[in-house]
């Protein structure tokens, strides 16, 4: 596939933490995220926001931060079973990053999958949720974890992301583009980066 064909959200897709716009509550300096990446540590977290605020990229960008493998799920199509092989594959060296994706539709005995592994520290998950995880997680599995908010991108991050993919996309900065009407993209992407990048 050439790169031509991979949609702008993905190319622009920050390969650094330092790139992530929008969330310097967590990823700022002395914000909560940054110190714990700082002492080299990572504990479980789960990620409550609304879509296309950065919930994914941060998780792969903090396991590659703690120099730990990834690996990404997603909720939707993994079973109990693929999830014990997961955990039965986690290195006796490195502890693997589980990142799933919208963990809020995983049912009670996937959770409960997920609980040993994380109390024994052989997995590190980061779940991703846009719903409010005091309840749709289960309180064992919360307890294990730390719950960070993100947020909506402002209308600042947004205009911001679309100067940045105007001004450094290989594809786009050959052309010349002008945007009028940020006002009206703003409000079409409300508050999402990915939505934003493909209007």
């Amino acid at each position: 596939m050439s790169d031509t064909h991979i949609p702008l959200p993905e190319r622009l897709r920050p390969r650094d933490l330092s790139e992530i716009i929008g969330q310097d509550h967590l990823l700022g300096d002395n914000a909560p995220l940054r110190q714990m990446i700082d002492q080299g540590h990572l504990p479980s977290i789960i990620f409550w926001g609304p879509p296309g605020v950065g919930k994914t990229t941060i998780a792969l960008l903090l396991a590659q931060a703690v120099d730990r493998p990834f690996v990404s799920l997603s909720a939707l199509n993994t079973g109990v079973k693929e999830l014990r092989e997961v955990i039965a594959e986690s290195g006796d060296l490195l502890t693997p990053v589980v990142f799933i994706d919208e963990i809020h539709r995983f049912n009670k005995s996937q959770q409960d999958a997920l609980l040993n592994a994380v109390e024994k520290g052989k997995i590190t998950l980061i779940g991703a949720t846009t719903e409010n995880p005091s309840f749709e997680v289960n309180s064992a599995l919360l307890s294990r974890c730390q719950v960070y908010t993100l947020n909506s991108l402002n209308a600042d991050a947004i205009q911001t992301l679309l100067n940045k993919a105007i001004q450094t996309d290989k594809f786009l900065k050959e052309r010349f583009i002008h945007i009028e009407e940020y006002d009206a993209l703003i409000q079409f992407a409300a508050g999402d980066a990915r939505k934003a990048l493909n209007l």
